[in-house]
């Protein structure tokens, strides 16, 4: 697969402090599940608000291809006509999921419980990132899979005639897996169980209720206990994407960096097991609070308001991973701002991300003068107090969420911080360094 030509950029300290009211795009995980439910329900499931950053629209096109009619209707609105659950159809041709590790897991775990032979790839930075995780578990379907040494993309699957329920304690916490294993038991006749070591996202569970599956969780000694009832009718439902939680975090961390700046990110998802990260930051001083808050789709909703603050160091907890696994690389960049030491512990899952994320990290904030090791699983960075040299180039390993990291980091230190490769951004935030620049004087992030 080809992928965009690099495109560097660079982001400087603005000219005056960040202010205004924006929106962020939809949210990515709810926008994989609105398509793929929509995909699987009796009847035309209308979806308001999705994220039409190519890892959704991937997801839009496997689809189609599985036999569903997935049609865009206006911006961030689109329409879904399912076929069922068991009711996809052989594709006819390779299954191309690009960037997104969301869409190639969970559609997994779909093409499970499906009596019908497909064959994924990805991009090169999706090719390197292991589905062992999940075809392992995924197997005791009865689905058959042929992969790259290592468990890789390009796979093969063949799903399972009569596929069988799945009892699977998770050895790792991952939303990723406990939602394949999920999918794959929709087609199967009892009860599914997924046992997951710490509460990772919910938002395969709240969709199944949604739709009409259903679904328990109880809390266990054992750890969190999800079961699916199999073989449900799910019945279309319309569903209202609300803003990324992920995708908030660069303006939000933006704003209490740059001195005098306020921001209102409007209209964010609100989910507790993807607030992690608003939690640390309170933690580190900042000044954030929630308005408007409101429920949206089955999702708790609200308008994030950041101001300009001092922050501290602070030791994150391990078990604060899963609730803020995507936003490890702008905590960083808080942190390297930040007075005093932070700690951030068990980051054992971000070495598996689009990049290995934990050292991508590490050295973004060499490359720009903060010193930051690797300690086991934890990344330690000693902060600045809000004295970030900069100066650096970002080596982004197409990993969208380091280069937006990066270009964060640029708008508050001292000088300008350019990323070798903006273009896989698209992936999760289009528009980024628009959106950015809107909220200040001039244009800080332009071409390197």
């Amino acid at each position: 697969m080809s992928h965009p030509a690099p495109r560097p950029l660079r982001a400087a300290a603005p000219s005056a402090p960040l202010a205004g009211r924006l929106g962020v795009p939809g949210d990515k995980s709810i926008s994989h599940r609105a398509l793929m439910f929509g995909a699987i329900a009796v009847g035309t499931t209308e979806i308001t608000g999705l994220l039409e950053g190519e890892d959704v629209l991937r997801t839009a096109a496997a689809m189609r291809a599985l036999g569903a009619e997935v049609t865009q209707t206006g911006p961030g609105a689109w329409r879904v006509a399912g076929r069922g659950v068991g009711g996809l159809v052989e594709p006819a041709d390779v299954l191309d999921m690009g960037n997104s590790g969301t869409a190639a897991r969970l559609l997994l775990g779909l093409i499970s419980g499906h009596p019908v032979f497909a064959v994924m790839t990805g991009d090169a930075s999706l090719r390197r990132r292991p589905m062992k995780r999940v075809t392992d578990p995924l197997a005791a379907t009865g689905a058959q899979f042929w992969t790259r040494e290592g468990g890789r993309l390009p796979l093969a699957v063949r799903g399972a005639t009569d596929p069988l329920p799945i009892d699977y304690v998770l050895p790792v916490a991952s939303a990723q897996v406990k939602s394949a294993c999920l999918l794959a038991g929709l087609c199967a006749p009892g009860t599914t169980r997924v046992v997951e070591p710490e509460p990772t996202r919910d938002h395969t569970e709240n969709m199944l209720r949604h739709f009409g599956a259903t679904v328990a969780v109880a809390d266990t000694p054992e750890g969190r206990v999800v079961t699916l009832e199999g073989q449900p009718e799910l019945v279309a439902a319309p569903v209202v994407v609300p803003g990324d939680p992920s995708s908030a975090a660069f303006p939000i961390v933006a704003a209490l960096l740059v001195p005098g700046s306020r921001v209102v990110v409007e209209n964010v998802g609100l989910n507790p097991l993807r607030t992690g990260l608003i939690a640390t930051l309170r933690e580190m001083g900042a000044a954030l609070r929630i308005e408007n808050e409101r429920i949206a789709g089955g999702e708790p909703v609200g308008d994030i308001v950041a101001e300009y603050t001092e922050l501290s160091g602070v030791t994150v907890p391990p078990r604060r991973a899963p609730s803020m696994i995507d936003e490890y690389p702008v905590l960083a960049v808080a942190a390297a701002a930040a007075r005093g030491t932070t700690r951030m512990r068990g980051l054992a899952e971000l070495r598996v991300k689009e990049s290995d994320r934990l050292a991508a990290t590490a050295a973004l904030l060499a490359a720009n003068g903060v010193t930051a090791t690797i300690e086991g699983d934890d990344l330690v960075v000693q902060g600045t107090g809000g004295a970030i040299p900069g100066g650096g180039t970002v080596e982004t390993h197409m990993d969208h969420r380091i280069a937006m990291s990066a270009l964060v980091m640029g708008l508050a230190a001292r000088a300008p911080v350019a990323v070798d490769d903006a273009a896989f951004i698209d992936t999760s935030f289009p528009g980024f360094a628009a959106l950015m620049n809107g909220l200040t004087a001039g244009t800080p992030i332009g071409p390197a």
